[in-house]
């Protein structure tokens, strides 16, 4: 039996075997990697980028790119806390600021892209630059801070015991594989990705897929960075650095195709919840932190070796 072969054969749940292995590997060698505490962590931890992850794979299953969510992360976390100080603004007003502002970004991203004919990569490469510089205009390079309990409460909190970020993670996963997989605009996502020329003959208008997929990225980005600032208490300008990256890396593990039609929300969360791991477990066993970048690079590309090949085989 050759590679092509046995990676056709475990593709479909090899991210799942690689992320069961990997948390076995951990609990050999630490023995506090399986206490509850350390599992709650670790979805505390992974729950803003995989809100973030999830808007990267409906991008990616489109046929596009998205490198702007880092970006859009800080700019909605400054933005929305200007207007989080005690007494000035009801929650709601901040909650929308940053809705509003990750979506402006993703209408730009999805208008230029659909409708402007110009690569995604250039596009949101474009949109991320504009995004650090309007994070870092809004307040001047400094972070912004005095955010009100309620604000800070809204990634602080815990919703019947279950921290609420947790909670907001599973509700975001929720609604949008609801979205992918019972909703005709979800067929439509995977159409477009899948073959665009076709999705236009058959009468579905591509664009504007495209420009409501953008849009609903950067909302969550938007949100991401709202929870991101309430988290951290402060409303950061260079918040979000590295997040674009991460969320394409969860998706790209998770099985999702980098040329579009292919992917699904649970391999996301499982390839999120993979680098998130690895992290938690070389921290644990005092692996300095140079070296989680090196491994977490080295399954990118192994992930996207295996999306290839197993792309490749089905096509001959």
């Amino acid at each position: 039996m050759n590679l092509s072969t046995i990676i056709g054969k475990t593709s479909k749940f090899g991210i799942y075997i690689a992320f069961v292995l990997l948390c076995v590997v951990l609990a050999i060698l630490s023995p506090y990697f399986f206490t509850v505490k350390n599992i709650i962590n670790v979805l505390n931890q992974v729950s803003i980028i995989g809100i973030i992850a999830i808007g990267a794979t409906i991008v990616l299953i489109s046929g596009g790119l998205d490198l702007s969510p880092g970006a859009v992360v800080a700019v909605a976390g400054v933005m929305a806390a200007h207007f989080g100080h005690p007494g000035e603004y009801p929650l709601i007003v901040p909650v929308l600021v940053a809705l509003v502002t990750g979506l402006v970004f993703g209408m730009a991203n999805g208008v230029l892209t659909a409708y402007g004919k110009i690569p995604p990569f250039i596009v949101t490469l474009g949109t991320m630059t504009i995004g650090r510089g309007l994070a870092l205009l809004a307040c001047d390079g400094m972070q912004v801070i005095d955010l009100s309990d309620e604000y800070i409460s809204l990634a602080n909190s815990e919703f019947l015991g279950i921290p609420i970020l947790i909670v907001l993670f599973a509700l975001m996963f929720a609604v949008f594989q609801f979205i992918l997989t019972k909703m005709r605009f979800g067929r439509h996502i995977y159409a477009v990705g899948g073959n665009e020329t076709a999705s236009h003959v058959s009468g579905l208008n591509v664009n504007r897929i495209k420009v409501i997929v953008y849009m609903l990225a950067g909302a969550l980005a938007g949100f991401g960075g709202l929870l991101l600032s309430s988290r951290t208490v402060v409303g950061s300008p260079i918040a979000g650095q590295g997040y674009e990256l991460d969320a394409i890396a969860a998706a790209v593990i998770g099985g999702t195709s980098t040329t579009g039609g292919m992917g699904k929300l649970t391999g996301t969360i499982i390839g999120a919840l993979m680098i998130q791991v690895i992290s938690n477990g070389l921290d644990m066993i005092n692996v300095p932190s140079y070296w989680q970048q090196i491994v977490k690079g080295s399954i990118i590309i192994l992930a996207v070796y295996i999306d290839m090949r197993s792309r490749n085989k089905g096509n001959n």
